[in-house]
């Protein structure tokens, strides 16, 4: 499939995890692919893989964020996917008993206000094409509470989902279509290295998911892949669940 034949994308988080896999897919299905991300080594060798264009981006700037946009209109002449998908989930997140306010407000910034910027300086380049599709990623954790409590990562996922509910439904005539992508937990650095320290966390949490498994960051990148299409195109300010059964379950098979 060619869906995204000429179709400008930028990812932000684009060197690793979910956002390397998506760039990936949707290369693959044959789009120019701008990559965001504030490692320039990776973000390079992510661009460099698939054949796109790097941008060196502090998405918590939003003059760097606003220079993101235009680099992609003007480098390639229009943009018509935002995945804006950078986010952090730092070990210093834990209960709202030990989270302490800079470890909160760094979360906010990088996961929510990212997603706010993101927003506000993509859409007017879709509004002027007349159409455009933003996926925005949540989490399975913005629908679901938790014990085992990252307490800013949660909030500011919630916020996330929030925001893009309301975006969907407000430009929803303009031909923009702007979709929460709520991932369970997923097989990438990310997520291993917050659970190598802390393997019967990890353990805990496997137990709820009905499939028995963590995803794979493919199997997130082509849910982004069909939001992202006009295989969506009846799809707006919705909560696109990929969470192996998450939410769904009261109690897994054994």
């Amino acid at each position: 499939m060619q869906r995204f034949d000429g179709r400008v994308v930028v990812i932000t988080g684009g060197g690793s995890g979910i956002g390397l896999a998506t760039a990936r897919r949707l290369a693959s299905e044959g789009a120019k692919v701008v990559i965001a991300d504030i490692d320039a080594d990776a973000g390079k060798a992510a661009a460099d893989e698939v054949g796109g264009e790097f941008v060196a981006t502090d998405v918590t700037s939003e003059e760097q964020v606003e220079a993101l946009f235009q680099t992609a209109v003007d480098r390639f002449g229009s943009l018509d996917v935002a995945f804006n998908n950078a986010g952090i989930s730092p070990p210093e997140d834990d209960s709202i008993l030990t989270t302490g306010l800079d470890a909160w407000q760094k979360v906010q910034q990088v996961n929510l206000t990212s997603v706010y910027l993101c927003c506000k300086h993509a859409i007017p380049h879709m509004r002027r094409q007349g159409k455009g599709s933003i996926v925005n990623t949540a989490s399975f954790v913005a629908v679901m509470g938790a014990a085992t409590s990252q307490i800013s990562y949660t909030a500011s996922k919630g916020g996330v989902l929030a925001m893009t509910r309301e975006l969907g439904v407000q430009f929803a005539r303009e031909g923009i279509r702007v979709n929460a992508l709520c991932p369970g937990p997923v097989n990438t650095p990310l997520l291993r290295e917050l659970f190598a320290k802390d393997p019967e966390r990890a353990a805990r949490r496997l137990v709820h998911v009905p499939l028995g498994r963590f995803a794979e960051p493919e199997e997130i990148a082509a849910a982004v892949a069909f939001l992202a299409s006009d295989d969506a195109s009846f799809i707006t300010a919705s909560q696109f669940l990929v969470d192996g059964g998450i939410s769904g379950a009261y109690v897994t098979p054994l």
